[in-house]
């Protein structure tokens, strides 16, 4: 005879009496396997919502991206344009001042197409012809080449004289010239590496362009000395001073004062002794005397 099995619930009735309620074994198998099913089924769906969400939170991400490159694009656009504008007009206003000063002339700006963009090497070329051009109106240079009259210069030429040292370190005659002489204090022929500028005890001394004090001390013959070295291989020397205003290791710009005339070393009265050297060679400082400071700044008030 086949078993049967039954799972007993025991209750309390209102009289207070128990009963017992069977229930068959293959019932409950029955209920717990429904109930694990519909577990199953809730716990996918819940799954599916939310791989659902993820979903709809990545396109979203997606179109905020693709909104940001597109209002980034356009953006780059208008930066593009501009650009182009800004480069035309800088290489109208670089031919202008070209024409105005009368600076070799150089090639403009061309894309070969009206609706082709300019080339980057062009923009580069043009915004640095404008650099050189207001750089040489800052430091003197423009106001130095027009007065030189030479009218076949480029603004890099103007660069270059700005960065020579053509303007006199003391207004003076020249009373020593450059070259072979006799000297004052033995009689005998000697080469004077400089030149000899007369001037009041404690004038002020000015660099003649930008540069680097290599020396500012006592140096045997030349007394006081500071020395100053330039771009493009220039050396200047500053003899006999009567004190300094510059230190060694010290920036000095064109037209700065750096010490005071006097007649310390061998000196048989108040001067500066000055000198130019190039690439290690002492030149003629006369070859390079063109400004005076007070013309200069009339040149640059001019400007």
């Amino acid at each position: 005879m086949r078993k049967r099995f039954y799972i007993l619930f025991v209750a309390r009735d209102p009289e207070g009496q128990l009963r017992k309620i069977p229930i068959p074994l293959h019932y409950a198998v029955v209920f717990l396997a429904g109930a694990l099913i519909g577990m199953l089924s809730i716990t996918g769906m819940a799954g599916s919502y939310a791989r659902m969400l993820m979903k709809v939170m990545r396109f979203n991400q997606v179109r905020a991206e693709k909104e940001q490159l597109k209002n980034r694009y356009s953006r780059l656009e208008k930066v593009a344009e501009d650009r182009d504008i800004q480069v035309a007009s800088l290489g109208s206003l670089a031919s202008e001042v070209t024409a105005l000063y009368g600076l070799k002339a150089q090639p403009l700006l061309s894309t070969g197409r009206s609706d082709s963009p300019i080339p980057d090497d062009q923009i580069k070329k043009s915004l640095d012809q404008f650099r050189l051009l207001r750089t040489s109106a800052l430091n003197g240079g423009a106001a130095i080449g027009i007065s030189m009259g030479r009218r076949n210069l480029t603004a890099a030429d103007w660069l270059r004289l700005s960065e020579q040292p053509n303007l006199w370190p003391v207004e003076g005659r020249v009373t020593g010239s450059f070259g072979e002489r006799i000297d004052p204090f033995n009689g005998e022929g000697a080469f004077h590496s400089g030149v000899d500028i007369s001037t009041e005890y404690g004038n002020r001394v000015i660099a003649p362009a930008d540069g680097v004090v290599t020396f500012a001390d006592f140096n045997s013959g030349y007394g006081r000395m500071i020395e100053i070295e330039h771009s493009q291989g220039f050396v200047t020397r500053y003899g006999h001073l009567s004190s300094f205003a510059v230190t060694p290791g010290q920036a000095v710009h064109r037209g700065q004062v750096i010490g005071y005339v006097g007649l310390s070393g061998r000196s048989t009265g108040p001067h500066l002794h000055y000198e130019v050297w190039l690439h290690n060679n002492p030149v003629n400082p006369y070859n390079f005397l063109r400004t005076t400071m007070a013309r200069a700044s009339l040149n640059a008030a001019g400007e």
